[in-house]
């Protein structure tokens, strides 16, 4: 049986892989895989990527992009989920803060440079019409563990996670939300290094086919929103609207889509070249 290991965020739209891998459905091909959650977000990941800690990881667009461009030897080779990924902007709920225009030129809170949480600072200061160099400062807090204590500290000023995330910690815990940033383009991606692709291209085909069977019939599961919410501490109202904005998908970013990204992440100084979308993206 083929071992290969995967990495992720610990979070709802990674439902789809639990539910495989507790039904051991990829033996069908031969194939054990191993889940490992990375509570550091994409940051964690693409450093796993680089030392082989992990053969897949389902990670954030932006974040991938700018490893690989950076000497990450991985590619995509599909998106899991294409809708956006909507972040909340938080702040401690004993903060003076009301809205985002009030964090201009404040600290804010990331699990560390190259994450989710890093670039999409820029993205937000840039929709805000902020001066990125002069408006933002960071403060490295490893993971929302780190926020949820450290932003009613005064560790950072503001953090910015996914909006169904911390919702439940909105409601009743240290944060409230001023405002929210989706990201412009689709929001998790599946990459694989570069060796296990080179060695093992079937098995990972195969693999992409086990997933996909799900995230297709997904929301048709009986009773998925109940699932969901008992399962990550969520209202099943949140969970409901959640699943309304949330699109899997079975096909890989598309070299528009690639160009569009490495545009953003040129223009807000985070690479500081641009690459051909096929040292980016992999044809199975």
């Amino acid at each position: 049986m083929k071992q290969f290991k995967i990495g992720g965020v610990p979070e709802h739209f990674n439902l789809p892989w639990y539910l495989t891998l507790r039904d051991k459905e990829y033996h069908e091909f031969d194939i054990n895989l191993r889940w490992k959650d990375y509570y550091g977000g994409t940051g964690q990941m693409c450093n796993a990527l680089r030392d082989g800690e992990i053969d897949m990881a389902v990670i954030l667009t932006e974040g991938i992009i700018r490893d690989i461009i950076n000497g990450n030897d991985s590619k995509i080779v599909q998106v899991f989920v294409k809708s956006p990924l909507i972040w909340g902007i938080h702040v401690a709920k004993n903060s003076d803060y009301e809205e985002v225009s009030d964090l201009k030129g404040t600290k804010v809170a990331i699990s560390r440079y190259g994450s989710g949480s890093h670039l999409m600072a820029y993205v937000n200061a840039e929709n805000q019409g902020w001066d990125t160099e002069k408006d933002l400062k960071f403060e490295v807090i490893k993971d929302l563990d780190g926020a949820l204590n450290g932003l009613p500290e005064g560790i950072g000023d503001y953090f910015m996670w996914e909006k169904f995330t911390t919702k439940p910690y909105v409601d009743d815990g240290p944060f409230d939300i001023v405002g929210e940033c989706p990201t412009p383009w689709p929001c998790f991606v599946i990459a694989v290094r570069n060796e296990v692709l080179e060695n093992d291209a079937e098995a990972i085909k195969n693999i992409l086919q086990v997933i996909n069977r799900t995230t297709r019939e997904f929301k048709e599961i009986p009773a998925i929103d109940t699932m969901i919410a008992k399962r990550y501490g969520q209202k099943v109202e949140d969970v409901k609207e959640w699943l309304s904005l949330t699109e899997w998908s079975q096909e890989n970013l598309t070299e528009k889509q690639v160009e569009k990204v490495q545009e953003k992440l040129m223009q807000l100084e985070l690479i500081d070249k641009t690459v051909d979308a096929s040292e980016i993206i992999a044809s199975l």
